[in-house]
């Protein structure tokens, strides 16, 4: 893990001294409050059973100790964003398999805890979208149509309690890469962001090595986190896929999932404190 941790170090700190990425801010000119609530409680609300939770891993949805690696996610997410005014954030692995997904919807779950936060998640890994599986809900519309102008994104968006909006694909589109570089899917992010007004908006991308969908979409966010699987993913695609993401937009974090042993370096288990 520290070899890891310090080859990932010294290949960010090469790419931070040749690369600066521009700050982006966006200005909000959102309705009242109250009004704003209204428009959010009025979307139709799923819930997650906790069957289905325990099965795909969800933990973050009630708060307790097993939520605290995405608690600890969420507190560095946000303070990290606000101090640079970003708000949009996009979530993507080298390849499938890596749990970017999972991790998608507990951190969007763990913000919304946040009572003082709008959070929305969309899934925008349009080859093998995945969220309806793992929520247990298939819309009858889907993102894809929604960028197409096919449909409003009303007609996809549903919530999880009151501050988590969440737009879910039913299908695969068929002309994914193409979709999300247009300027129709910008244009439509922005009016999406403009009516809803998120605090934060999360997108769980396609993995970067499996096609170029991301290529020309990661313009339209503020940063990314990557999304690597313990023993599985190598450090050489690690290090590929986070130099590429710095070229295209701001790298958040790198985030090691499914490890199967804890970090002995760390004086203390959550499980004892909590």
């Amino acid at each position: 893990m520290e070899k890891l941790e310090a080859a990932l170090a010294k290949a960010r700190e090469m790419r931070r001294a040749a690369l600066g990425a521009p700050e982006v801010v966006r200005e909000k000119v959102a309705p009242g409050s109250g009004q704003l609530a209204g428009v959010w409680i009025s979307l139709p609300e799923v819930q997650l059973s906790p069957m289905k939770a325990l099965r795909n891993r969800i933990t973050a949805l009630a708060g307790n100790k097993d939520a605290t690696p995405y608690d600890m996610l969420r507190s560095r997410t946000i303070r990290l964003m606000k101090e640079k005014g970003w708000t949009r954030l996009a979530i993507t692995s080298p390849g499938a398999a890596c749990g970017k997904t999972t991790i998608a919807l507990n951190l969007a779950l763990s913000l919304s805890r946040q009572k003082d936060l709008k959070v929305m998640l969309i899934d925008l890994d349009l080859r093998r979208p995945s969220l309806h599986r793992t929520i247990g809900h298939t819309p009858a519309r889907s993102m894809h149509e929604v960028l197409e102008g096919a449909a409003g994104f009303e007609d996809v968006a549903v919530r999880m309690g009151a501050n988590l909006i969440i737009g879910m694909n039913a299908a695969p589109s068929r002309h994914p890469a193409e979709l999300l570089q247009s300027a129709a899917t910008r244009e439509t992010l922005d009016a999406i962001e403009r009516r809803w007004q998120p605090d934060i908006m999360l997108f769980d991308m396609s993995p970067m090595l499996a096609s170029d969908d991301n290529v020309g979409f990661l313009g339209n966010v503020d940063c990314a986190l990557l999304i690597a699987a313990a023993e599985s993913t190598t450090l050489s695609n690690i290090d590929l896929c986070e130099k590429e993401l710095a070229q295209l937009t701001n790298v958040l974090g790198v985030v090691l999932n499914k490890c199967r042993y804890p970090d002995d370096s760390v004086g203390y288990a959550y499980g004892s404190y909590a």
